[in-house]
């Protein structure tokens, strides 16, 4: 069992223990925080996504959700067009699929794999050259279709479920491309 005066020593050589490696500068940084932008580009344009897709509206909802993005991370100025950028993030929704992954007793399709691919380049827009870009990416997530005592769901009921799903995506979407972006990844 210690004494107060151990406790105290060892309070104090745990502090000292924090300050060291604080003042180390080991060069990791947090998540979400890189800056592999060149620090010149402070206006981002991001024009309306592409969508050739049979699914309405998926570009709107995509677009804002990176503008949202890039807006969260404080340093940039987002403006919906190319004029008057310093780098500017174009892309393409190139297919969203809707697969089914379980059933119910009734055997209707009770949960749905939902996924979203699509490429992005991220250009600076004084110099053309092409900071970032990937042709293929890929977003997926489940979501489950709720019905009344294991009966066909009604289409309503089906598109505001694939709503929500597809807002999740979104989200981790417009995540992953912007830390791509800024942390080179």
């Amino acid at each position: 069992m210690r004494t107060p005066r151990g406790c105290a020593r060892a309070t104090r050589l745990a502090a000292a223990g924090l300050a060291t490696l604080c003042l180390s500068g080991c060069g990791y940084a947090l998540a979400g925080q890189g800056a592999f932008l060149p620090a010149d580009i402070i206006t981002v344009g991001i024009p309306l996504l592409e969508n050739t897709t049979t699914f309405f509206d998926v570009e709107q909802v995509l677009t804002e959700k990176i503008r949202t993005e890039f807006i969260g991370r404080g340093r940039y100025e987002v403006v919906a067009v190319e004029v008057g950028a310093d780098a500017v993030l174009t892309g393409t929704v190139s297919s969203i699929t809707l697969q089914p992954v379980a059933f119910s007793e009734g055997q209707f399709a009770s949960r749905y794999l939902f996924t979203v691919a699509m490429g992005v380049e991220f250009t600076d827009a004084r110099t053309n050259e092409v900071l970032w870009s990937s042709a293929s990416l890929t977003f997926s997530d489940e979501y489950e279709l709720t019905s009344a005592g294991g009966l066909a769901v009604d289409g309503g009921a089906f598109l505001d479920q694939e709503r929500n799903a597809f807002d999740r995506i979104s989200d981790d979407v417009a995540r992953a491309v912007v830390t791509a972006i800024l942390e080179a990844f």
